[in-house]
């Protein structure tokens, strides 16, 4: 963004202005006329405040990329239940992959007896490696729907490919895009045409711009509404899985206004971690936490190193309301 001032302009009185805005200003005079060059990472200002400004004679903005994401600021709305806005901390919760329809049962009725929102798990389950547990499908989808309606529970789980997306978009309240697929543009056409909110994943390698750029493509094929999702990047350094990018969560949360939730469970790949980086988001600005529990991580048939026991996510959660007093849990 660039500001021209009018001649004759103070130039110092117009740049206290600026910089009281939260604007990050450089300076640039050639003769008698003065230019401000709004750096990025400034606050977000409405344009048509800063020409109302005495002194300014012009105000040039490029216009945003994204500019459905930019319109969709604050909570989305699902089925009644706001993430984001002033809302408080949603958890959602549940095994990495659905592995049998007793399971699934039994983790809900714990879960809703703790206080969390939304059952997670994975019918189709992306693998790194082919000979990997690969998630039992459609029937798990079933099974995972069942259950969360048995003990009052929302549905979040990820779609692998566009085929799969009216069947996970009968089932789920909200469709989860995960990080190997934040690219795929077909996939984000597709599920976002079946008309529901979509959980947006950070790919391991995206930069903040392609991961919103992800999310206006899901906006402009039908979805009601993106939560982003940051759960972890690549790093150089094996001591965890990722790196969580606390950064990216605050930016989306406090200058985009973007509800965004943190998954510490991928993010680090060990439980000992989940806890502390799990209040670090929060207080980051996060609107909710995604965690792997299970009721015998040693048993499970993917992830096991970064599921928490059941009691002690239900520890956990009682530290997480501690953010928001208001709701029971």
């Amino acid at each position: 963004m660039i500001v021209t001032l009018v001649p004759g302009a103070d130039p110092d009185l117009v740049q206290r202005q600026l910089s009281g805005r939260g604007l990050w200003v450089r300076r640039y005079q050639v003769g008698q006329d003065v230019q401000f060059y709004i750096e990025p990472g400034s606050a977000r200002v409405d344009v048509d405040a800063l020409r109302q400004i005495q002194g300014v004679g012009s105000v040039a903005s490029v216009p945003s990329p994204h500019p459905l994401v930019d319109e969709r600021v604050g909570p989305v709305d699902v089925a009644g239940l706001a993430i984001g806005g002033a809302a408080g901390p949603v958890v959602m919760a549940g095994p990495c992959g659905v592995e049998s329809e007793d399971q699934i049962h039994g983790i809900a009725r714990r879960l809703s007896e703790i206080g969390v929102e939304f059952l997670r798990g994975g019918a189709f389950k992306t693998r790194t490696s082919p000979y990997s547990f690969q998630g039992h499908g459609e029937p798990a989808l079933t099974w995972l729907r069942e259950a969360a309606d048995s003990a009052g529970l929302k549905v979040v789980t990820e779609v692998l490919g566009p085929e799969h997306a009216p069947v996970v978009a009968r089932h789920a309240d909200v469709i989860q895009i995960g990080s190997r697929n934040m690219q795929n543009s077909v996939l984000l056409r597709t599920a976002s045409a079946e008309g529901r909110p979509i959980l947006l994943k950070r790919g391991m390698a995206a930069t903040i711009d392609e991961w919103l750029l992800a999310g206006e493509y899901c906006l402009a094929h039908g979805a009601r509404g993106v939560v982003f999702c940051e759960r972890g990047i690549r790093s150089f350094d094996a001591s965890t899985r990722n790196l969580l990018d606390l950064g990216a969560v605050a930016l989306l949360a406090h200058v985009h206004g973007l509800p965004v939730v943190v998954d510490p469970s991928h993010a680090t790949g060990r439980r000992d971690l989940i806890g502390p980086l799990t209040l670090a988001a929060l207080a980051a600005g996060a609107a909710g936490v995604m965690i792997e529990t299970h009721p015998e991580p040693g048993s499970s048939l993917s992830d096991s190193s970064q599921a928490l026991p059941l009691e002690e996510f239900e520890a956990l959660a009682r530290e997480i309301r501690a953010f928001d007093p208001e709701r029971e849990a």
